[in-house]
């Protein structure tokens, strides 16, 4: 048994591993370029709503600072698919696969920091701000417990064994 085999657990070759990986990565960002598309359209239409005009300058900037984010998010997140584009047959999946895997987690982290000034201007336009610290504080920690906290629990929890 070579250390590969001891790593993956599967008798696989770099290349067989680095598609398997390149196949569940891809179906990864399925789901999270689906959320934020969405997201990020319903954002570019705001601008247009005639509510738009009656935002505080706060609002506003919290509307430009959201829209920049759903951008850099959207980027991110499809820049896998671009990126297999580009280098497909060029032999260098494993490597590809790492770079993928990088763009997928700044996409993620931007997809939250999207989400994030989405809910703090949606609750300020809604409630006229009272309280939305703590509402958007607890939406936060939620995210990161089930994006972060509990697959990093389970990693640590499974790699021991």
């Amino acid at each position: 048994m070579t250390d590969q085999d001891r790593r993956t657990g599967r008798d696989e070759t770099e290349e067989e591993r680095a598609d398997r990986m390149w196949g569940e990565l891809i179906q990864e960002v399925r789901v999270a370029q689906t959320g934020v598309q969405i997201l990020f359209g319903f954002l570019l239409t705001v601008v247009f709503q005639q509510k738009y005009a009656e935002l505080s300058d706060a609002d506003r900037a919290i509307y430009i600072v959201t829209v920049v984010l759903g951008a850099s998010a959207t980027g991110a997140l499809i820049g896998p698919v671009s990126l297999h584009r580009l280098v497909a047959g060029r032999k260098v999946k494993p490597q590809a696969v790492r770079l993928a895997s990088g763009l997928t987690q700044v996409g993620l982290f931007l997809l939250l920091a999207t989400m994030t000034s989405s809910l703090v201007l949606i609750l300020r336009v809604a409630t006229g701000g009272s309280g939305v610290t703590w509402v958007v504080v607890a939406v936060v920690v939620w995210y990161l417990v089930c994006w972060y906290g509990l697959p990093f629990w389970s990693r640590r929890r499974h790699s021991a064994r």
